[in-house]
């Protein structure tokens, strides 16, 4: 019943209330309970709505053609409740009521209906203060129409009243903007578009029709339908047809023609029914038909005389479901069961009328008379053939059940909320005596339960459940009956995205091939050929010509591969990197040993003639760790040799850029140390020493070397190097390389070891002049003009050197300026020690009665 009251100001002792202004009757049938669910459904297939009048008398439509499907919904909705109310374990306490109506296939009727669940049923709201009368539904399972759920829900929503569909698949519900209470336990059209693309994918069709109906289904369908495609890259449309609602026999034929005159093989079809005589009367064979799930559903075209043109088609269905105890709740229903029993409100009658063919009594006026003997209400279900108790395939009636139980469960996580822990204002909870839709929408929104078939009930952010589908074929049995069996699922889940399952063994094909079917513009081309685009068509269609240099098949190898000479096949690309065994690999790993072995013979010569003024005067300690750290600078140029690897990548810089620094710490000490010495030499100079000792020498050299090791640590946590195969430099060959992940990391690893060489070549330059026969600070400016230099050139060479050329570069600067700095240090001091050892004497050393000052 649909109303609008009004108030009227009272005394306190009279009795207030509010009086109906208006009311349009509803077929429904009602349960009271401490909270109720509403629901929607198709009962009838037509109704004649009542003239509108000014007039106070109640109005009520005239609802024909009895669904007797839509009835087993209805009642699923029923028994749902009532397995609740019997559940100890969910919402124990709580009696579950219900208000279900029949909207009659009209978007008015069903509009009403659930503005009357909204507001309240009755003639009279009683009153406490205020115009509030019983507690309205909490929420709503319906409608099954996605233009009935758009028209409900988009005012629905405007008071958080949650709205649950078991059967509206339009995506543009999923607007959480427009429909902010509107669920669904039924996919979504956006995802059933994802599942026929599945299917077409499967059997790489990618050149298909589309039919689809003039409603809101179809058109968002295709919507989806057009965009998913053009995304996937998986296919094109050879035509989109818009079927007319009325039969329109020219349009039809026009459409028919164009499908005759198309070359695709496919057709998907989003629901329509005129169609099929002139699918029939022209012909139209030789199509495998992909059916979206209202199609898949029409029993009425798995007939006989359709079979030869439709056979063999594949679609998508509601999931099937399991449903213990429905038929005996079912069986256990009676005329005199509903306490409506007026004829004018009373589903159960019209029901079973409608399958004894009897009558209860004289209909009223305007009602169609069913003839025939007089209803006793003890006839036996079991004994008429019905659907109505065939269990066998519960889809739609499956989606209700689920729809029930997510509504109880979220209610039942409401109540048992603890206060001061609660989700809404002040931490305060919803309470069963206060409880407002919206409380419930929360709730809802959150609820993750499975159901005694195995499937899991949870909704997303846009209110949509899991999505899952059976895939169906109806196949065509030898005696011509049909039959629809299913053939696999498509599901998408958290864990592994949208899947396809499919026993293709099943799948009863049309042809005589009994084989799938081809459905492409154009073949692909052969090997050595191309794609070339005909110009104002789909990218499915398209001449071969022949490949350039380098490619294959469709003119694209795969990644590591390259064309033949032939361009007849694909065969592996060349690999490149600084090899061991190429020469210049070859080269530089002798290059790097000799320097080693080199620092190695140095060092001995030192540690063996390491109490002879020559190797006294020049800092022995700072000496050897130089001559360590060099040995380090020539090993580390092994790393940038060999095929890339993780490691190798990480190790290389740090290594690179912790032994370099270590060098240059030491000759930069060394150089501090010669100024500190002959400043000390003058009158009043003595207590500088006291800063250069030993231990302060080591303490530098460790903290200007760990600054270094911090700035690599950084690199390496923050952008670490990694390998990585380089096909732009040439396109037949793979260079492997190292990427050094952040430019900034390496330029400061660069920046800060030039910054020390330079500190060292300024503060050897001072001190070239100093007096002494043996000045090291005239060898260290040398040393370091050389590292320097070789620096400098090694930047513009190493960035414009591809692939493993430019680690070759950086290869050959680490041995340069080692080897500049291990002749420029110590190549003098090793011929005075081996060949003029008459020079290795104090005197000799130290010049004209000087005195040395700085030996260790």
């Amino acid at each position: 019943m649909f109303s609008s009251c009004f108030c009227s100001n009272v005394s306190s002792s009279v009795s207030s209330n509010c009086q109906s202004q208006k009311q349009f009757l509803v077929n429904g049938i009602h349960k009271t309970g401490d909270v109720v669910l509403g629901g929607l459904f198709e009962v009838h297939f037509f109704s004649v709505l009542p003239e509108l009048s000014f007039t106070s008398e109640p109005q009520q439509p005239i609802c024909h053609g009895f669904n007797v499907l839509g009835f087993r919904q209805f009642q699923t909705m029923a028994f749902a409740i009532d397995e609740i109310n019997r559940n100890s374990n969910l919402l124990p306490n709580v009696t579950l009521g219900y208000s279900i109506f029949d909207n009659c296939l009209t978007v008015g009727i069903g509009f009403r209906a659930a503005l009357s669940m909204a507001s309240g049923q009755g003639d009279q709201f009683l009153l406490d203060n205020n115009c509030i009368g019983p507690p309205p539904v909490l929420g709503i399972v319906g409608d099954s129409s996605s233009t009935h759920c758009i028209a409900i829900s988009a005012v629905l929503g405007l008071y958080r009243v949650p709205m649950v569909s078991y059967y509206a698949t339009c995506s543009c519900l999923s607007d959480r903007q427009r429909f902010p209470s509107f669920f669904r336990t039924i996919p979504s059209d956006a995802f059933q578009v994802r599942a026929m693309l599945q299917i077409l994918k499967r059997f790489c069709w990618t050149w298909v029709g589309l039919l689809i109906s003039d409603n809101d289904y179809g058109l968002h369908a295709a919507r989806s339908f057009q965009s998913d495609l053009a995304q996937s890259g998986g296919g094109c449309l050879a035509y989109l047809e818009v079927l007319p609602w009325s039969n329109d026999p020219a349009e039809l034929r026009r459409i028919v023609n164009v499908m005759k005159k198309s070359t695709t093989r496919v057709s998907g079809f989003i629901y329509a029914t005129y169609l099929n005589p002139q699918v029939v009367k022209q012909n139209v064979t030789g199509l495998q038909w992909i059916a979206s799930e209202a199609w898949t559903a029409a029993t009425g075209l798995q007939t006989p005389d359709l079979m030869p043109y439709l056979g063999g088609t594949l679609g998508i269905a509601i999931r099937r479901g399991e449903i213990p105890g429905l038929r005996d709740f079912l069986l256990r229903i009676r005329p005199d069961s509903d306490p409506y029993n007026n004829y004018n409100n009373n589903i159960v009658r019209q029901f079973w009328e409608y399958t004894f063919q009897c009558r209860f009594s004289s209909p009223p006026t305007g009602w169609l008379d069913t003839g025939g003997a007089l209803c006793t209400g003890q006839e036996d279900l079991e004994n008429v053939a019905t659907t109505f108790l065939d269990m066998s395939d519960l889809r739609p009636e499956y989606n209700v059940y689920k729809a029930v139980y997510a509504l109880a469960y979220a209610l039942d996580d409401m109540l048992q909320c603890v206060p001061g822990r609660g989700p809404f204002r002040g931490h305060s909870c919803a309470s069963l005596q206060k409880l407002q839709p919206w409380q419930l929408l929360y709730y809802l929104n959150r609820i993750n339960f499975t159901t005694a078939f195995g499937d899991q009930v949870s909704f997303d952010e846009n209110g949509d459940a899991l999505p899952i589908y059976d895939v169906m074929n109806w196949r065509w049995l030898p005696d011509g009956s049909t039959t629809v069996q299913t053939v696999g699922v498509v599901k998408k889940s958290a864990s592994t995205g949208e899947e396809l399952t499919l026993d293709e063994d099943r799948i009863f094909w049309n042809f005589d091939s009994k084989q799938p079917p081809q459905s492409v513009c154009s073949e692909s081309c052969p090997p050595g050929a191309r794609i070339a685009r005909r110009k104002g068509e789909p990218v499915c269609c398209f001449d071969c010509i022949p490949c350039s240099e380098g490619k294959f098949t469709y003119c694209v190898c795969p990644e590591d591969f390259w064309s033949s000479h032939k361009r007849d096949h694909c065969i592996p690309k060349t690999i490149e990197f600084l090899s061991y065994h190429e020469p210049l690999g070859i080269c530089l790993t002798t290059a790097s040993l000799l320097g080693t072995l080199i620092c190695t013979i140095v060092l001995g010569v030192f540690i063996y003639h390491r109490s002879t003024p020559m190797v006294r005067a020049n800092n022995s300690e700072l000496s050897f760790l130089l001559l360590l750290s060099l040995k380090l600078c020539f090993l580390c140029s092994l790393l940038f040799i060999g095929h890339p690897r993780l490691w190798t990548c990480q190790l290389r810089h740090a290594a690179f850029g912790i032994s370099f620094v270590l060098c240059v710490s030491c000759i930069l000490v060394k150089t501090m140390v010669v100024l500190a010495v002959f400043k000390a030499s003058k009158p009043g100079g003595g207590a500088s020493l006291k800063w250069f000792g030993a231990v302060q020498q080591r303490g530098t050299v460790l903290v200007l070397t760990s600054i270094q090791a911090a700035i690599c640590t950084a690199w390496l946590v923050s952008s670490s190097p990694a390998p990585h195969k380089n096909t732009q430099y040439h396109s037949d060959k793979i260079v492997y390389e190292c990427v050094i992940g952040s430019t900034v990391g390496f330029a400061v690893l660069l920046g800060y070891i030039g910054f020390l060489a330079i500190l060292s070549l300024l503060l050897a330059f001072l001190a070239r002049n100093l007096p002494d026969n043996f000045n090291e600070a005239k060898l260290i400016t040398f040393s370091m003009l050389i590292f320097c230099a070789v620096w400098v050139a090694f930047i513009p060479a190493y960035i414009n050197s591809p692939g493993k050329y430019a680690d070759a570069v950086e290869v050959f600067a680490i041995l340069a300026s080692s080897f500049g700095l291990l002749v420029a240090l110590f190549g003098q001091k090793c011929y005075i020690i081996l060949l003029r050892p008459e020079r290795n004497t104090k005197k000799a050393v130290m010049g004209r009665g000087s005195t040395s000052k700085y030996n260790t």
